[in-house]
């Protein structure tokens, strides 16, 4: 028995009384209709997979039209019910003017219980996976709710953060690539989801990939995806980030730190908007909006022969440079109270505010690490406070530019940060170049970063 309802709707009761034999054997409920002007008030016809509707009410009357009037008033409620017609006087011309109004088949009377059954079996399995590909997407519109859903925010009035804004509103509207640099903390990948955000692409997908953590070995197969058996450990075929984004953004971080040979492979992905599982020569074409960041000076690296000049020019249509923390002196006890207030809540502490002492102190440190070194400063300061009022001694700011072999670092931690800090510096932000000189990997130096950063 299959787990349907089926809905028959024929003035000749005989007939109705004869379907209702045959399929209740077949399906899970059968209801019948003699009188058509019932489906106006029929509150369950939604609730049905099937309806068998008869195409001739009237004595006399053979032209269908009927039928077609009452197919008309149950798509209007019901619109994807599987509608199948019946009728007594077959004509090709009636079959097509009904299927064009949305049945999906036509049946004569009278018929063969096998051939009727196989029917109402096919208009069954049609409705049954309509059914399933709503719910997919349902369920898809509401993953990419979730995932385009971030608890931060872009906290701040100052004058080159609202310049900063203007710019990203403008491009939102547009599909050309955007470039964001700045220094590391400054919140590129907020600016990346706001240009999202406010962009017609809005309702679909944000995908967001940090190159730097990605491996050489696995660059393709991250980004294009790959087929089962392309290699030792792919069981399955699976999506690259390029095809999850398609409809909606991807946002390529850390740029700045691919090789060439990576470069390269983006590069062609990017100009031909089309991407090549690795195991597959079939082409696949992507429809994605690029937005990709970075802290490193590339045309710099350009001149140094580190980075290609035609990628830098593909994804470089539209640059937006966001400012540091110093230099939205205005931002930074706005973003200290944000914080403050989000803290408390988090760690259920009571009320606290920062002294005049304490705001004078946060104004006059540069943060090398922008937003995010004033976020982890306040969460500090809020775990450790023990009155309501936050003090100059409750940050503890230390500068990483300050540390320097003359400071005399303390423990193999912070000489390796020296070391690295120093190296990245010499290279302008070039995690190959830099790791190259210290003798480790990219990935490892990429790694030792993220830890720094915490």
């Amino acid at each position: 028995m299959q787990d349907g309802k089926v809905l028959v709707i024929d003035d000749n009761k005989s007939l109705l009384s004869a379907l209702e034999i045959l399929l209740q054997f077949e399906y899970k409920e059968v209801k019948t209709i003699s009188n058509p002007n019932q489906i106006s008030s029929f509150k369950e016809l939604s609730s049905f997979d099937i309806v068998l509707l008869d195409m001739n009410f009237s004595a006399g009357v053979n032209s269908g039209n009927e039928g077609l009037f009452w197919l008309k008033e149950i798509k209007k409620k019901a619109p994807y019910i599987s509608v199948i017609m019946m009728t007594a006087y077959g004509a090709v011309d009636l079959a097509v003017k009904a299927l064009k109004e949305g049945a999906v088949d036509f049946i004569l009377k009278p018929w063969k219980n096998e051939k009727l059954l196989a029917t109402i079996t096919s208009a069954y399995l049609l409705r049954k996976s309509q059914k399933e590909v709503q719910e997919l997407k349902q369920k898809e519109t509401h993953l990419k709710q979730v995932i385009n859903q971030d608890s931060n925010y872009i906290i701040g009035n100052s004058k080159a953060l609202t310049s900063v804004l203007n710019l990203v509103t403008k491009v939102a509207k547009t599909d050309v690539n955007v470039l964001i640099t700045g220094e590391n903390g400054t919140g590129k990948e907020l600016i990346a989801r706001e240009l999202h955000r406010l962009s017609p692409r809005k309702n679909e997908v944000f995908i967001g990939v940090d190159m730097g953590s990605i491996s050489e070995t696995l660059f393709e197969s991250e980004l294009f995806g790959h087929t089962k058996g392309a290699f030792t450990d792919a069981k399955e075929d699976r999506a690259g980030k390029f095809e999850a984004a398609n409809g909606g953004t991807l946002f390529l971080d850390e740029i700045g730190n691919l090789s060439l040979q990576t470069q390269a492979k983006l590069l062609s992905a990017i100009q031909n908007r089309t991407i090549v599982r690795v195991g597959s020569n079939k082409t696949i074409p992507v429809d994605i909006r690029l937005v990709c960041a970075t802290n490193c000076n590339l045309p710099q690296m350009v001149a140094d022969g580190i980075f290609r000049e035609d990628l830098l020019y593909r994804i470089n249509t539209i640059h937006i440079e966001v400012p540091a923390l110093r230099e939205r002196e205005k931002d930074i006890l706005i973003l200290a109270d944000f914080y403050l207030k989000k803290f408390t809540t988090k760690y259920g502490k009571s009320a606290l505010r920062i002294n005049s002492v304490a705001e004078e102190k946060l104004l006059g440190y540069s943060w090398p690490g922008n937003v995010r070194e004033l976020q982890h400063t306040m969460e500090r300061a809020v775990i450790l406070c023990e009155g309501n009022v936050l003090k100059p001694t409750d940050f503890l700011l230390t500068s990483k530019n300050e540390l320097s072999l003359d400071n005399g670092p303390e423990t193999l931690d912070e000489m390796e940060h020296l070391m690295i800090t120093q190296a990245l510096n010499q290279h302008n932000g070039n995690y190959s170049a830099a790791a190259n000189q210290l003798g480790i990997s990219r990935q490892t130096l990429y790694n030792k970063m993220k830890k720094f950063d915490k």
